[in-house]
């Protein structure tokens, strides 16, 4: 008896804590939509998705990514696109008060139909479009959208001008601008729904945004504001109730009909602050809110944050104007890559592929990625990522490499995107700062975009420039996201201006445009490098992909048209001359080219990283890519770790040995990115690629925290260039310093022994050699990941790889040295 007491006592306390729920519906309209044009009758579509990627899996176009297909498939974006579904809905969500149709993205000029009622236009693949439909829905539905040719819009725009502005004619639509074709991507431009649409099903009371606002930052202490805009039929009393680390607090609003902005103060005890992972940890902490009217849980939700003070800094100094990003309080040195699109029609992009790409950064030693401005605010997902793994994102306003216009069309359209773009994407920890746009200013002033034009013509475009990036976008950064730095363009100075060197940020196109050498990246260091970088080849995969072929062919119209640099081949083939030997095969040519790239990059991040804290960033182009190419990336388009990437690791590090030679000397430096100093032993030996040691030096250093410091250098008198090398050592670190061109050193042949054992996650490689093995290449058709590359294997020293693959077969590993090459 007392046993049914307790427990019905226990059910009605639990009954009294129950709450009446009336939370807004979201139905998903994603299913059942077809397209149809003049030439194509009504098929299948995906939404999200392209018309693209639905006429592919029709089999009605060839794959543009392989062979020369791009050219083939042009006429899609050129064609009026309609697309059509038909939902139902229960009378439960049509009793709803309210309703309002969401298209997250739409690219790009399209006309909208509910059940045949025209309800809107779009002109912005940037922004989202609601509507309310209140009116319009039935039980059973029909939505039609109709989506133009960007030509037709583009032509009518520019007819509005007396003068052509550079670039025209993507200027006037927005979108990505990479889509119209730049020197590493395919002219595909995209068209469709390309984000979800959905409806919102609601009754009084709607919360549209949650901003949280850092307030102040102590240490026993953080005091936060949430800035919440709820829209009402009527004046209501809200209680708000919310829960952070265990806390839990309740709150009371008074709200007024319409669509208002309401604060609520948080506090956060003895906070745990977030940091990129190279400082430390991104901790984030989880705040829920409950809302409700009346007792009746109106809204549900939560939101992360990490909490941190990240500003840039510009302080004047006697050699021009520093540029560095501090995290809370700390300065810190920003290593990582200028970010594109993983895929030229985004649906194609799943969570998988952010996991994977931004956990390979990480792997990199990164933390700051630039999102270029040329390409997409990207998903929530991949901001996601960036926090919880401890990114920095440098985030472009998207506008790239052109001049654009300022009529108030086109501003109203601007502000509407900035708007809804920094409030998405203001709660995110990992943002460091937001910038106007990639070399508009450079074009302008260098590019000879101002020949030829009257006084008036360059007044009216500058004014336009001006208007959008000197005005509109740092206001709506200051409104929507205080606190955060805003900067015009990347770079402050083009690299034929002085100025380049001592002031902003740069991007240093003098190797590979102006095929300078290498060494220039020695000689010419910025106060921060925002961009500069190199070509290579892809894996072999990815070319025989483009090829649709088992056998690596690297000459033939399908690799040429996805090589989009005009003078690409040549300068490939020029570095390529002047540093290392001649190819022999196909696969030689291929991994050469991805050791000149390496090497390149790593003389540039490495002489970046010395001149610390006079420079304060390395960001090379490009992490990865956006179809199988041959381009700049360090990823190729599967994945696959370029050289590049496996030597951005090794001179990313954390702690960094590294060298210059300088005259008749060689320098030894040690860059200390942790917030420790460190003390040991530094030993300097002399060898000969057979191991043989023909000096040795022991000096005890001592390293600042968050330094470069010149530790030791050796003298060069006795020192056989072509047949010796410098072995450094500190702590556990190892460094291989070579004073020749790879091409002029004297490498013996090599017999390179290899024992392969099982692992839980594939396969150990374990190699050894007796002479210095250059550059060692692992290859294997089976796909996997070695966690190391392109390494040089010192004489008599076992080095251990692991090899993560899903087969249990044992890989058949072959290995390329650069030592058979010479």
């Amino acid at each position: 008896m007392k046993l049914l007491i307790s427990l019905l006592l226990s059910m009605g306390i639990l009954a009294s804590c129950q709450h009446r729920v009336d939370t807004p519906v979201h139905t998903q309209l994603s299913q059942n939509w077809e397209i149809s044009s003049d030439s194509i009758k009504t098929l299948r579509a995906t939404v999200p998705g392209t018309v693209y990627t639905d006429l592919l899996t029709a089999a009605l176009i060839p794959d543009p990514f392989v062979l020369t297909n791009e050219a083939k498939v042009q006429w899609v974006a050129e064609q009026t696109w309609t697309y059509r579904t038909t939902f139902e809905l229960t009378k439960a969500i049509r009793s709803r008060k309210h309703h309002l149709l969401n298209f997250e993205g739409i690219d790009t000029y399209a006309d909208i139909y509910l059940n045949e009622q025209y309800i809107g236009t779009t002109n912005n693949a940037f922004t989202s479009y609601i509507y309310e439909v209140d009116s319009l829905l039935k039980a059973s539905n029909t939505l039609r959208i109709v989506v133009h040719p960007i030509q037709l819009q583009e032509t009518k725009a520019k007819a509005l001008l007396s003068y052509q502005l550079p670039e025209s004619p993507r200027v006037f639509t927005r979108k990505a601008q990479f889509q119209y074709g730049w020197d590493w991507g395919p002219k595909l431009q995209a068209v469709g729904i390309w984000k979800p649409v959905s409806l919102q099903s609601w009754n009084d009371v709607l919360l549209r945004d949650c901003y949280l606002q850092q307030e102040a930052l102590q240490k026993n202490l953080a005091q936060l504001k949430a800035h919440l805009e709820f829209t009402s039929d009527s004046a209501k009393t809200l209680v708000i109730k919310t829960s952070i680390a265990g806390v839990q607090e309740e709150h009371t609003l008074e709200i007024i009909p319409g669509t208002h902005t309401y604060t609520l103060p948080l506090t956060i005890k003895n906070p745990v602050l977030w940091y990129p992972h190279t400082m430390g940890t991104p901790h984030r902490y989880r705040i829920h809110f409950d809302i409700f009217d009346e007792q009746v849980l109106t809204q549900s939700f939560e939101k992360k944050i990490g909490l941190r003070t990240l500003q840039l800094h510009t302080p004047k100094d006697s050699l021009g104007e520093q540029f560095y990003f501090s995290v809370n309080g700390k300065p810190i040195y920003a290593k990582g890559a200028n970010y594109i699109p993983q895929h030229s029609f985004q649906n194609n992009v799943s969570p998988k592929h952010y996991e994977k790409l931004l956990q390979a950064a990480v792997d990199a030693n990164m933390n700051m990625l630039r999102v270029w401005g040329g390409g997409i605010y990207e998903e929530d997902a991949f901001y996601d990522l960036c926090d919880e793994k401890g990114i920095l994102v440098w985030q472009d306003f998207m506008f790239a490499c052109a001049m654009y216009p300022g009529d108030k069309a086109f501003l109203k359209n601007v502000q509407r995107e900035a708007e809804q773009q920094v409030k998405r994407l203001r709660n995110y920890a990992s943002i460091a700062l937001w910038c106007g746009n990639n070399e508009n200013s450079e074009g302008w002033h260098r590019w000879g975009w101002q020949d030829g034009r009257s006084a008036d013509e360059k007044k009216a475009i500058w004014t336009s420039y001006q208007q959008v990036f000197d005005s509109l976008l740092p206001k709506t950064v200051a409104r929507l996201h205080p606190g955060t730095s805003y900067w015009e363009s990347s770079p402050k100075y083009g690299r034929g201006n002085p100025k380049y060197e001592f002031e902003g940020d740069a991007h240093d196109w003098w190797v590979w445009h102006d095929a300078a050498p290498f060494e220039h990246f020695e000689k010419r260091i910025p106060r921060f490098m925002s961009e500069f970088g190199f070509q290579s080849y892809p894996s072999p995969a990815v070319i025989n992909y483009i090829n649709q072929d088992t056998i690596l062919r690297l000459k033939g119209p399908a690799i040429r048209s996805h090589q989009k640099h005009q003078r690409g081949f040549q300068l490939l083939s020029e570095y390529r001359q002047r540093d290392f030997p001649y190819p022999k095969s196909a696969i030689d040519t291929l991994y050469l080219s991805q050791l000149v790239q390496a090497r390149g990059i790593a003389i540039g991040i490495e002489a970046h990283r010395r001149a610390k804290p006079y420079n304060m960033g390395s960001l090379y182009w490009q992490l990865n890519d956006c179809w199988p190419a041959i381009s700049w990336s360090s990823i190729d388009y599967f994945g696959h770790w370029k050289a590049l990437h496996y030597q951005a690791k090794r001179s990313f590090a954390n702690i960094l040995i590294s060298g210059q030679h300088v005259k008749n000397t060689y320098r030894i430096y040690i860059v200390n990115d942790s917030a420790e100093q460190l003390e040991d032993e530094l030993t300097i030996e002399i060898l000969d690629f057979d191991g043989h040691q023909k000096a040795s030096y022991q000096q005890r250093v001592r390293i600042p925290p968050n330094s470069s410091t010149h530790c030791f250098t050796v003298a060069l008198d006795s020192f056989d260039h072509r047949r010796q090398f410098i072995k450094s050592s500190f702590r556990t670190l190892r460094r291989n310093h070579y004073l020749n061109t790879p091409k002029n050193l004297q490498l013996s042949k090599v017999k390179i022994e290899k024992q392969l054992s099982k692992t839980a996650t594939g396969w150990q490689v374990e190699l050894k050699s007796s002479s210095l093995a250059k550059a060692v290449y692992l290859y294997t058709n089976t796909e996997g990941h070695f966690s190391d590359n392109f390494f040089d294997l010192t004489p008599g020293v076992s080095k251990i790889i692991q090899f993560k693959c899903s087969e249990n077969t044992t890989p058949n590993i072959r290995i390329k040295t650069l030592n058979e090459l010479l």
